[in-house]
């Protein structure tokens, strides 16, 4: 289908609905304004229990008991979750859904309040933007058939972040927190709404601030950690209620700035094991430096009790430059860490020991600068209505989206002397990298949540026009005068249908199952690599009664050809955007999730939370091929997914009573392969199993006053966090937090 068909076809949808939009990447948001102003929840109409597919939400109240700032630590609460760690703060999150892959969280949809949240989610998906998990209100992860509304990446699935909503009266909020390495955290926001005439005014105000010294120590000391400051605006306008049309219109304005003192460069496995927590000095000049800008307009209408308007015009930008040693003396760092002995010259230059001088340009450190934005509108109608038995609700959705990474590069050069990197030359402004891609997309849902009896059915469809475009004006052209230009298109129509259904056995038992087509877009200019598909199938139940919970669910993906994307986080031996097919996959899991409250068995005067999240994953190719991407070298049928672990497991046992309360939490992963391989796991190649405890508690000492402490990695677990690109790295040691939460 053609983009001049497919806007025939949308067309009166546009005009009738000034193009509307859709909660996730397009359906309603879950943070609404005017007359629904409480966050709600996916199916909010009938309720999670009638939603096919898996659905973890996250509400205000248990982020705050968790008071974490790492989405990753956050995330252990939703089975069919694959976290990667790299940094042991979740600085650049990996993550992905039900196998999908987790480099920079690129194979899943990520977004806040309903708006795709990744720098250019076409052009270049890898999340190097996250929004702070510290200021984040709600969270909801989404995997099954609803994937299909959150495109345009649907194999895996989606998460939404949303932000603190305007307060329907003035309120105000403040944690502030200290902790180990000199760590500082602050989190504030006032805001209300009050009397403008024939309208109510709202608005709120927040910031998030957070910084460190680091855990790991420089060999010839300096700051490891990191400086993170955040800032978010809203301001409405709604109709009272009694209103005959009740409508609201709301602006969010977010802005945030990092400086990291972050590095690629890990250990040796000889180094790591005598400490961990070591940072060589060829790795000193190493910092990521970003901005970030979002720009947010949403308007809501109830024409009718059946029938109401979502859109939301957006624009984000971001802007980064990861300043860090790539190559020594021509080699990567990578092949250096993985062989010490056979790069010992190299490898006493990334060393930089006092007395050493090494020559110079040695140390090649790169400016991996790039410059994003993305724009969009998206909207969605929603309808209901009844046809005898059977009640529908329709929703017909709208976005049209585009994005840009503009990657402008180029390296300087020093030399080691006396412990510290000396600069001897810079490269020239763009002799590195000098390109520029886009996307453009057109995308169209169109979904029947159908209510008869006990049973629930969801009917629904996408189609994703899009257009990709790679301009590359090589490295001899700064002014990009176009003298040496290379361009490269591709086009595609995408259409991903999807069905589900949820059948309530009795009150307390429901059974579901589900199947759908997934989907990933390649990268722009792409014409080795095809788009990524899959069939996705789903089956489970959910029971509930007297207190206690329980929920299981079977999944099974059929990739016809998974693709993987060269980052420089993926390691050497291939370009930074190129794509690899991975033919054949299959991925299958079961996802577990039980909870109950031990104090109706004990008797216990106060609440005894329980829970158990139990995640197996297992993915292999059914393809063999060779590539020039690290993860996927040689792959040999059978061999199964790198990055992924066959098991998760997360326990919490809490106590809480009227004015305190408590949580001990474990998470434990099983071994996971660094390169796709079969049979034993090398060591080279193995991350190892590890189980990690936190404890956190909080008592109230006065109404609006609350003591919050918190000691992450309990009992000090030493373990490797990250593989790649370039020797090894750690997870966050134990670490303590004690704050002080006020509330107006």
């Amino acid at each position: 289908m053609s983009k001049n068909s497919l806007r025939c076809v949308i067309a009166p949808l546009a005009a009738v609905t000034a193009l509307a939009s859709s909660a996730g990447a397009e359906d309603a948001p879950l943070v609404q304004v005017a007359a629904i102003d409480e966050i709600t929840v996916f199916g909010a109409a009938g309720g999670l229990d009638e939603v096919p597919g898996a659905i973890t939400y996250l509400d205000a109240e248990e982020l705050a008991k968790q008071s974490y700032t790492d989405i990753l630590r956050t995330l252990r609460r939703s089975p069919g979750v694959n976290i990667q760690e790299e940094d042991g703060y979740g600085l650049r999150p990996n993550i992905g859904l039900r196998g999908s892959g987790s480099d920079r969280s690129a194979r899943i949809m990520v977004m806040e309040d309903g708006v795709p949240i990744a720098p250019a989610p076409y052009a270049a998906p890898s999340a190097y933007y996250f929004p702070y998990t510290g200021r984040i209100n709600a969270i909801e992860i989404t995997k099954g058939t609803g994937a299909v509304k959150y495109g345009p990446r649907t194999t895996g699935g989606a998460i939404n972040l949303y932000s603190t909503p305007i307060p329907d009266e003035f309120a105000a909020e403040a944690q502030l927190y200290f902790g180990s390495d000199d760590g500082r955290r602050l989190h504030a926001w006032t805001g209300g709404r009050g009397d403008l005439g024939p309208f109510e005014a709202g608005f709120l105000v927040e910031t998030f601030q957070y910084e460190t010294d680091g855990f790991k120590r420089l060999d010839a000391g300096g700051d490891t950690g990191f400086d993170i400051s955040d800032y978010v605006v809203k301001a409405g306008l709604y109709t009272k209620d009694g209103a005959a049309v009740p409508q609201s219109l709301e602006f969010k304005y977010q802005r945030s700035d990092e400086t990291s003192n972050e590095t690629y460069l890990g250990l040796t496995r000889a180094d790591f094991s005598a400490n961990p927590r070591r940072r060589y000095n060829g790795s000193q000049k190493d910092q990521f430096n970003s901005d970030h800008e979002t720009f947010q307009l949403s308007y809501y209408a109830e024409f009718t009790p059946g029938l109401t308007l979502d859109i939301i015009a957006y624009r984000t930008e971001f802007a980064r430059d990861w300043f860090k040693l790539e190559r020594v003396l021509g080699v990567s760092t990578s092949a250096i860490l993985a062989d010490p002995v056979l790069y010992a010259a190299e490898f006493e230059n990334i060393l930089a020991r006092p007395g050493f001088t090494g020559p110079d340009g040695a140390l090649e450190i790169r400016h991996n600068a790039r410059d994003y934005y993305a724009n969009g509108v998206q909207g969605i109608l929603t309808y209901k209505a009844a046809t005898g038995e059977l009640n529908h609700t329709l929703e017909a959705s709208l976005r049209w989206h585009e994005d840009e990474v503009d990657r402008f590069q180029n390296f300087e050069f020093f030399r080691a002397e006396n412990a510290e990197l000396l600069r001897t030359s810079v490269g020239a402004p763009g002799s590195d990298s000098n390109r520029v891609e886009t996307g453009e997309a057109l995308a169209v849902f169109l979904q029947d949540n159908i209510d008869w009896g006990r049973l629930h059915a969801t009917i629904g469809v996408r189609i994703e026009d899009i257009d990709l475009t790679r301009l590359d004006y090589g490295r001899l052209d700064p002014e990009r005068t176009g003298v040496d230009l290379s361009i490269r298109e591709n086009s595609l129509t995408a259409v991903t249908p999807a069905f589900g259904i949820v059948y309530d056995v009795t009150d307390a038992l429901s059974v579901l199952g589900g199947v759908y087509r997934g989907f990933a877009p390649p990268s722009p200019g792409n014409s080795t690599s095809s788009e990524e598909k899959s069939t996705n199938w789903e089956a489970g139940l959910r029971w509930a009664q007297n207190g206690v919970s329980f929920e299981a669910i079977g999944f099974f993906n059929d990739y016809e050809n998974l693709l993987g994307t060269c980052t420089a986080s993926t390691g050497g031996g291939c370009a930074i955007g190129d794509q690899f097919d991975g033919g054949d996959v299959d991925v299958y899991g079961l996802e577990l999730t039980v909870g109950a409250d031990a104090a109706a068995w004990t008797g216990a005067p106060f609440a005894l939370p329980l829970s158990a999240i139990y995640t197996y994953t297992h993915g292999e190719f059914q393809t063999a091929f060779s590539s020039g991407y690290e993860p996927w070298s040689d792959v040999s049928v059978g061999d199964e997914l790198p990055y992924l672990a066959d098991h998760q497991l997360f326990l919490t046992a809490g106590v809480e009573g009227d004015r305190w309360g408590g949580e001990l939490a474990m998470l434990y992963q099983s071994e996971r392969r660094t390169v796709a391989g079969q049979g034993p796991i090398a060591d080279g190649e193995k991350l190892d199993a590890h189980t990690v405890f936190d404890l956190s508690a909080y008592v109230r000492v006065f109404d609006g006053v609350s003591l919050r402490g918190k000691i992450e990695n309990l009992f000090d677990e030493d373990y490797i966090a990250a593989h790649q690109p370039a020797g090894l790295r750690p997870g966050l040691p134990r670490t303590f937090w004690i704050g002080l939460a006020l509330s107006l």
